[in-house]
């Protein structure tokens, strides 16, 4: 009589009405209790053992043995997209996934088996991405990838993240880098925008650093443009920045949400602002949509990215600037620069553009971040001061001989 096999080594059988051999082996259990059975077939006893020990072999190896057979990178793509897309997400968010998934992902790794990528196959692929694409492309890719990867882990498909291994190589350049206007070119686009519908929308970008994104979705119920002097503590008009026109209509992170204090010169454009919104308002009669929004079209509908950018960049033209040049979004990094060049800390700094940390600060704006912080040298001049001038040489002692 053949020896019983060992528990754990699996199970094989001949199966009459296939006229195969089958092997099977318990790899897991379901949450109901149910075992799960992996099995494989052959023509010949031994055909079908050595499937067996291929199984019990990627088992030991802590490889995913429950994985479908055949399951590729384009089926866990595919996968995590559909899952990505149940979320409310912006459909633009959406479309720009789907572009770099089916551009760059699925062309070059979509079918290579999941079980089989290795962190070298990433490595590779990374590496000849960064030829021609700019790095933040390159980042994305290895992002959407991470990801894809991660969610067919939770399920058992693979075993490991190999993209964790793998770092994120520079690309062929960062793209065009970010603008931030000078104070005199600041002043020089105010006054442009003097005479422009885009008044009051740039002198409250430009004062406040809040978003496009958050401009575009700012309503007049999360304007005070009086405040509440006689409350205590007194309460200065103020902005609430708690809307964008993200997925229903969050900000971009938790820190994002914040009620910033208005300057005078971006009270009187409101006001202003307000008045010709009124006026516009009368002229469309029943065409007005009142959709309560701060800056909107002729009728009262929301402004579009395109309608903002050409209206900006006529004032950037207005103001001797190249238009071409800038883009609303640069408002907010002059915001900062011209806070940073006036010696403000960058931790007050990230508070008021609703950064989660100063890191994601000197990251985003490390060039319109002062380069030399000198509030120490002020501080240490002013308590430890020197008793006299330093010579050519910067020698103290040297200067005391001459």
């Amino acid at each position: 009589m053949a020896a019983r096999r060992s528990r754990g080594d699996g199970g094989l059988h001949w199966d009459e009405r296939r006229q195969r051999w089958i092997s099977s082996v318990t790899i897991g259990y379901r949450p109901n209790g149910k075992r799960i059975v992996k099995k494989a077939s052959g023509k010949t006893k031994t055909e079908a053992k050595d499937k067996l020990k291929e199984i019990l072999r990627t088992l030991d190896e802590g490889i995913a043995a429950n994985a479908p057979a055949g399951y590729t990178v384009a089926h866990a793509v595919n996968d995590w997209l559909a899952n990505y897309e149940l979320g409310e997400r912006d459909p633009n968010t959406v479309k720009a996934v789907r572009s770099l998934v089916s551009n760059h992902i699925i062309p070059d790794l979509g079918a290579r088996r999941l079980v089989d990528l290795s962190a070298e196959d990433v490595d590779r692929w990374l590496a000849a991405k960064a030829e021609t694409l700019v790095t933040s492309t390159v980042r994305n890719l290895r992002s959407i990838l991470r990801r894809v990867v991660s969610r067919a882990q939770a399920r058992d498909r693979v075993k490991r993240n190999v993209v964790l291994l793998c770092d994120c190589p520079a690309g062929k350049g960062e793209g065009r880098p970010s603008n931030a206007l000078t104070l005199a070119e600041a002043e020089a686009v105010l006054t442009a925008a003097e005479q422009s519908r885009m008044r009051a929308y740039i002198v409250l970008s430009l004062l406040t650093g809040a978003r496009t994104e958050e401009m575009r979705a700012l309503t007049w119920d999360h304007v005070d443009l009086t405040g509440a002097p006689e409350a205590t503590p007194a309460i200065a008009p103020n902005v609430k920045v708690w809307r964008s026109v993200r997925a229903r209509g969050e900000t971009k992170t938790r820190k994002s949400r914040r009620s910033l204090a208005l300057p005078t010169r971006a009270i009187t454009a409101l006001e202003a602002h307000r008045r010709e919104q009124d006026a516009a308002k009368a002229a469309a009669g029943s065409l007005w949509r009142d959709l309560g929004l701060v800056f909107t079209t002729s009728v009262g509908t929301a402004q579009d990215v395109n309608n903002v950018r050409r209206d900006f960049r006529r004032v950037i033209k207005a103001a001797g600037l190249a238009p071409a040049k800038w883009t609303p979004r640069e408002l907010r990094h002059s915001f900062v620069s011209i806070l940073s060049d006036g010696g403000m800390p960058i931790e007050e700094i990230s508070r008021l553009v609703g950064h989660s940390s100063t890191a994601v600060t000197e990251l985003v704006y490390r060039k319109q971040i002062r380069p030399v912080v000198e509030t120490g040298a002020v501080a240490m001049d002013r308590l430890l001061p020197g008793s006299g001038e330093l010579d050519q040489s910067g020698d103290p002692a040297a200067q005391s001989l001459s």
